[in-house]
């Protein structure tokens, strides 16, 4: 069941809020206005990149009906503080896995095997690279490693940028995983400022950590984020 389902199944529409983060893709926007209620937008926690429960419970009102839990990157959103929001009211928490995730569950990438690969790969990466900010899982939790999403230090989207540039020169596949926090996008436009938010959206960037990589793939992607020695200008 899609998240457009979910809210309709849970009696959300017309005048009612949900709570969503913007850091994410537009697909949880677009589905709670496509059931006739309003996207309220709230911060990121700034380690696991998904939905804060203290930024969510400070945008609650008596017309919130529902606060949407974003799985971002193989990360869980933080579900037992979200609802601890809701348990002195009518709310409903309602899960959603965002697109890239859920393609690769449907590929069968999700399995025993791929996993513990993948989080093989990706503790590989978090010993050995300087000059990025490497994930940080909280604890208890079990990341799926979707996506490696490291964070270049410096000034902020210049910077990430140009490591990017620097990074798809010497054959490194990598991405901006959230070009334009949602509240930023026309159709959603809102003067609000979620500071962890921005942040994100300056400075991420996803690193290949697929489970079919070799050691030597990886080897190399290290050595070309290490030579790099930090951050570059775009001066540089």
């Amino acid at each position: 069941m899609g998240t457009e389902e979910k809210l309709r199944a849970a009696g959300v529409g017309f005048g009612d809020e949900v709570v969503v983060p913007s850091f994410a893709t537009v697909a949880v926007a677009e589905a709670v206005r496509n059931v006739g209620a309003l996207p309220v937008f709230a911060d990121i926690d700034p380690v696991t990149l998904c939905l804060d429960p203290a930024s969510a419970s400070a945008v609650v009102t008596p017309r919130t009906a529902a606060i949407v839990a974003v799985h971002l990157f193989g990360h869980p959103a933080d579900l037992a503080g979200l609802r601890s929001i809701v348990l002195s009211r009518s709310l409903h928490v309602i899960e959603h896995t965002e697109p890239t995730d859920l393609a690769r569950q449907l590929g069968g990438r999700n399995t025993a095997a791929a996993v513990s690969r993948r989080r093989a790969n990706a503790a590989y990466l978090g010993a050995r690279l300087t000059g990025v900010v490497t994930p940080t899982v909280a604890p208890g939790v079990e990341h799926l490693y979707h996506c490696y999403v490291v964070r270049v230090p410096g000034n902020g989207r210049p910077d990430r940028d140009a490591f990017a540039r620097a990074l798809r020169a010497r054959g490194v596949r990598c991405h901006v995983p959230v070009q334009t926090p949602v509240h930023r996008m026309p159709p959603f436009r809102r003067e609000l400022w979620l500071a962890e938010t921005e942040r994100a959206a300056d400075e991420c960037l996803a690193l290949p950590v697929d489970e079919g990589m070799s050691r030597r793939e990886l080897h190399r992607m290290v050595s070309a984020c290490n030579g790099l020695g930090g951050p570059l200008y775009m001066a540089a």
